[in-house]
């Protein structure tokens, strides 16, 4: 009986929590449409402008930014303006972002209906644009280290310290799924593979805004983004057109944007180009049907960087700037990033009077627009003070990022175990990665394209300053060798490595993001192949350290190198990281997240199809997505099947267990992996997809049983009438390179 209570008082105030939170809905429901019902149309259209920061200032940035409040009266009191957005150039400390953000919702107060002004801002791996911030590894190197715990812990942090700025509403996470590795924001997504991607949006979005809306005190809202393909293009170069068939749309890229809205997300960004010729922002298809009715998405959608002007002055489906903004107006956008001028708002108004935009859309993008402030607590206080300031970089949060490097960390290649290396060996630090802070931290780092080094913290210490502090200076010779385009005294170098035991060559890009990071050859550059090359004639062991943000083709860099260290861009704490990987202070434990290409002229993925896979067609990859050593060696055994065969009537889903050991003489993080293969289907089947995955931690000699819950979906697939469905059939499950077959009747 006593039990029979405790569930009876559980199901109860589980029902008074659904009311109250139903309650809270309609009290919001009713303040929205009580204001909308108040607005001018001119009012409306504002809300739907957003304006970047640079329409409001002197010209200047940093800290001698200054907001012109001419132009403030102009844009938000005047034409109404509801959305700002970026920083003006570069980072700003928080007390300037402070004057800005409640200089603007001062202004905002002053028009009738007191609307304020939600301002957006890209941190992507930390609050980039606040100076000093936490820098966190990028997407790319937290998807490596397989951890749903950290993707977490990073996003709340990364609320925090934005919040702190006064901002409420963060541009991530990018949730494209990256199956072009060229593409130029590959470091900005979780990898190649969809579930990895929506486990790590759930995680993300969950950390930023937290458990419920309206936004607790630290917390922002995300930005899904960017619905939808954006990822994959066919070029590889950013913003240009992708071709996916709807089957391969559904299966590979909707998934994580699924994810992210059951996860509370409210807003959307929307793909710059276009998919099979038809541009997202102009597309009800994709944002009506898949974003709204078939995923669910009930927030607001923003459009990215200009991109209403450009379907008419680049994808050319409008032959002025007027009727794009009425493509996209009525195909469902409902805030535009003009960004500078008010252009799309004064069409607006004039589409709406002419009958060729419905009111009824404008009061549609309007409501969901004002709806998110409420949520938000925009309403109840738009105002931010100072005390979140003094957590920006705690303790804690360094203590975070330092666990975040290290277990990004992804060693690919160990030959005769040459890692980790003593501390007494004689090291030569070599190329163009070896001494910049930048090119650890990539994009979105105190400046768009994160190349100024001075924004850097002091105590930030690059690979070569890491590799002293760790090995002693002593014991540590420098010659940079090459830069990124150009050799420079590769010969030099080769003479000092005469007097090392190793050579620490350090590879890989300079930093960029978007169309700057666009490149027409594919593999790593000249000028490091060849310094690898001279090195190698000195017959000294390579340990070759890559820095970078997408996998570029090393093939003749891996055949001169004993050892090689994936640090993809981990961050301010990634030389340390790396140092300490390389010690043996810590032992990796990251996982590649995509399938790293050994040719140029052609890749794949790791859930290929069977035809990519035969006869004079075969699969070959640098390293296989999910690759990564460890200093200890772990076992795995006694797969287990909860069942060997099920009725698909009532089929709700498959346990799975297995045995992991730790053999050697380290401690270690393991990334068990659970695989499915559907052996015969409807539609061509996958070579194998990833459907569950846990980072364990295992002392030496300690054997640990992992359990996965595979619900039942984890068996489905789209047809070709593109529904999701599950056949009946047999299907293979592999988990630590052990494997059963598995039968749905």
């Amino acid at each position: 009986m006593g039990a029979n209570r405790n569930v009876l008082k559980l199901f109860s105030l589980l029902l008074i929590f659904t009311v109250s939170l139903v309650n809270a809905e309609e009290k919001v429901e009713k303040k929205v449409d009580a204001l909308l019902s108040k607005m001018t149309l001119d009012e409306k259209a504002g809300q739907m402008t957003q304006l970047t920061l640079k329409a409001f200032t002197n010209g200047k940035s940093g800290d001698k930014l200054k907001l012109d409040e001419n132009k403030l009266e102009k844009y938000i009191v005047q034409e109404k303006i509801g959305s700002v957005l970026n920083c003006g150039g570069r980072a700003l400390s928080p007390e300037k972002w402070l004057e800005i953000t409640s200089l603007v919702q001062k202004f905002a107060k002053k028009t009738r209906l007191q609307i304020p002004v939600i301002y957006g801002l890209d941190s992507i791996h930390g609050a980039g644009y606040v100076a000093g911030s936490t820098l966190f590894p990028h997407n790319i190197a937290m998807a490596a280290a397989g951890s749903r715990q950290l993707v977490q812990q990073m996003a709340e942090v990364t609320a925090l310290e934005t919040r702190a700025a006064g901002i409420r509403w963060n541009f991530a996470p990018v949730l494209g799924v990256a199956r072009h590795p060229f593409w130029p924001r590959h470091y900005e997504t979780f990898g190649e593979d969809p579930f990895i991607a929506s486990e790590f949006a759930e995680a993300y979005i969950t950390g930023l805004q937290g458990d419920k809306l309206p936004l607790a005190e630290d917390k922002v809202l995300a930005c899904m983004k960017h619905f939808l393909g954006y990822s994959y293009p066919r070029s590889g170069r950013d913003r240009t057109p992708a071709w996916i068939p709807e089957i391969q749309l559904r299966e590979l890229f909707v998934p994580p944007f699924r994810a992210a809205v059951q996860a509370g997300a409210v807003t959307a960004m929307i793909n710059s180009s276009e998919i099979n010729g038809r541009p997202v922002h102009a597309s009800p298809f994709y944002l009506k049907k898949l974003l709204r009715k078939d995923i669910g998405f009930s927030g607001f959608v923003v459009s990215d960087w200009a991109d209403i002007d450009n379907l008419y002055t680049r994808e050319m489906v409008a032959e002025n700037q007027r009727e794009a903004v009425k493509i996209g107006v009525n195909a469902g956008i409902d805030m535009s990033m003009t960004p500078f001028k008010i252009d799309f708002k004064k069409h607006l108004v004039s589409l709406v009077e002419a009958g060729e935009v419905p009111v009824q859309r404008v009061d549609e993008a309007v409501k969901n627009i004002i709806k998110v402030k409420f949520q938000a607590g925009l309403f109840n206080d738009p105002f931010e003070d100072d005390k979140l300031s003094e957590k920006i970089a705690s303790k804690e949060a360094k203590k975070l990022n330092e666990r975040c490097a290290e277990e990004c960390i992804t060693l690919l290649k160990n030959e005769s175990e040459i890692l980790p290396l003593k501390k007494e060996e004689k090291i030569l630090v070599t190329g163009p990665c070896s001494n910049l802070k930048s090119v650890l931290n990539g994009g979105w780092s105190r400046t768009w394209q994160g190349r100024e080094e001075h924004l850097y913290p002091d105590s930030q210490n690059t690979i070569l300053e890491a590799v002293k502090a760790e090995f002693g200076r002593g014991n540590v010779s420098f010659e940079k060798g090459a830069d990124f385009d150009k050799l420079l005294d590769a010969d030099k170098a080769a003479e000092k490595a005469e007097n090392c035991d190793v050579i620490l060559l350090c590879a890989g890009e300079n930093t960029y993001t978007e169309h700057s990071g666009n490149i027409r050859d594919y593999n790593i550059s000249l000028s490091q192949r060849k310094l690898a090359a001279r090195l190698s004639e000195t017959g000294k062991p390579i340990i070759t350290i890559l820095t970078q943000g997408r996998p570029r083709v090393v093939r003749e860099i891996e055949k001169v190198s004993d050892a090689v260290v994936m640090a993809y861009l981990p961050g301010v704490k990634g030389a340390d990281a790396i140092a300490d990987v390389v010690s043996g202070d810590v032992n990796p434990s990251g996982r590649l997240p995509f399938s790293y290409p050994k040719y140029a002229g052609g890749f794949e993925w790791y859930d290929y199809k069977k035809s990519a896979n035969w006869s004079s067609c075969k699969v070959e990859f640098q390293w296989p997505f999910g690759a990564g050593l460890s200093y200890t060696d772990f076992e795995c055994s006694g797969l287990k099947l909860s069942k060997n065969s099920a009725s698909k009537k009532g089929f709700d889903g498959l346990k799975v267990s297995f045995d992991v050991k730790n053999k050697g003489k380290m401690k270690g993080g393991y990334i068990a992996q659970v695989y499915v293969s559907d052996k015969v289907a409807s539609v061509t089947p996958a070579n194998k997809r990833l459907k569950e995955f846990k980072k364990i931690y295992l002392n030496p000699g300690e054997n640990q049983t992992v359990n996965f819950d595979l619900p039942a979906e984890a068996f489905s697939f789209i047809n070709a009438e593109c529904r999701r469905v599950i056949e009946p059939g047999k299907f293979i499950i592999r988990a630590g390179g052990l494997k059963k077959e598995f039968t749905l009747e």
